[in-house]
């Protein structure tokens, strides 16, 4: 993964000092493009260990359409936890203790950080057993799901973009035109987060499938890793279900920024030394890309550097 660690020095060395949306304070640069050959093994971070039950579990999430964090959750899975949280706790029927800014008190103020698990512990407890509830604050908008598979039109209808995506390249996989938006300027608003990797498209070769994503906003420390092999793994899906092998995952990144509380964690990984990829295996007796469970996809030969922590900008 040196691509990713040359992208870590590029911005430590060329970014300027930006604010952001948070009020965190990035290190930024703006274009930046890696490419990994996916032949030569799964592109998951090893100079920090990287949980990859969690980018299966979203990348299945995605897959299914779905938008609600009860999914993620049944699967042990909070990487969305903090913005359907925020929902909650600026809702008029939350009645707990004031959660302004939740993400960055509850790292200053240890009082704060108690207060916070129990209202966060509480929340969730509620979207896994509370059907109403989870409706009605589990929910994080026309967030990524949504525009994948139900992209609504001014005439009313919806879009499957990735099952028209997946049919194209088996009819005509010289076409220019695979690609997938999750950017869809309308819904943006109603959306939670506004979808950082934006689009992305497939290009076949010599019997091989290669996908390019277009990342807008790139937190390099925390997102960029499961970005990377959240898009290598769906490209691996869908080359088994059209009967291809794997090429290239290209990624391009819009702002490529490096939190200004993630500088320490980011040089902790430059000074260690990448170790061998790990082998992606997908049960091969699923055909679809739409039927694969959690337990049809895991990776074997993962021996990365223990995993650093480090603060989520909400």
């Amino acid at each position: 993964m040196k691509q990713y660690l040359d992208l870590c020095e590029h911005v430590l060395h060329n970014g300027i000092t930006k604010e952001d949306r948070t009020g965190t304070g990035t290190i930024s640069t703006f274009g930046f493009q890696m490419r990994f050959d996916l032949q030569e093994g799964f592109p998951l971070l090893t100079t920090k260990r990287i949980p990859f039950r969690l980018i299966a579990s979203e990348l299945l999430w995605f897959i299914k359409g779905d938008t609600n964090i009860r999914y993620l959750l049944q699967h042990n899975n909070h990487i969305w936890d903090e913005w359907a949280f925020k929902k909650w706790v600026e809702s008029d029927e939350y009645t707990g203790p004031d959660m302004t800014n939740f993400g960055l008190r509850a790292l200053e103020d240890e009082e704060f950080a108690k207060q916070y698990k129990e209202q966060m512990d509480f929340f969730v407890d509620q979207v896994l057993n509370d059907e109403a509830f989870a409706e009605k604050y589990g929910e994080l908008g026309d967030v990524y799901g949504k525009q994948w598979r139900a992209w609504k039109t001014t005439a009313g209808e919806t879009i499957d973009q990735l099952k028209e995506v997946i049919e194209t390249i088996k009819i005509n996989p010289d076409s220019r035109r695979l690609i997938v938006s999750a950017w869809n300027p309308e819904d943006v608003p109603s959306m939670a987060l506004p979808p950082c990797h934006t689009l992305f498209q497939f290009y076949v070769l010599d019997g091989k499938l290669s996908c390019q994503l277009y990342q807008r906003s790139a937190d390099i420390f925390l997102g960029v890793p499961f970005n990377i092999a959240s898009y290598a793994l769906l490209t691996h899906l869908i080359a088994h279900e059209c009967g291809l092998e794997v090429g290239e995952f290209i990624h391009t990144l819009g702002d490529a920024h490096i939190y200004s509380n993630h500088v320490e964690q980011v040089q902790t990984q430059l000074s260690r030394e990448p170790r061998n990829l790990p082998t992606l295996v997908i049960n091969k007796e699923k055909q679809s890309v739409f039927d694969f469970e959690m337990e049809d996809i895991r990776i074997e030969g993962y021996e990365p550097h223990a995993a650093i922590k480090a603060p989520v900008a909400v």
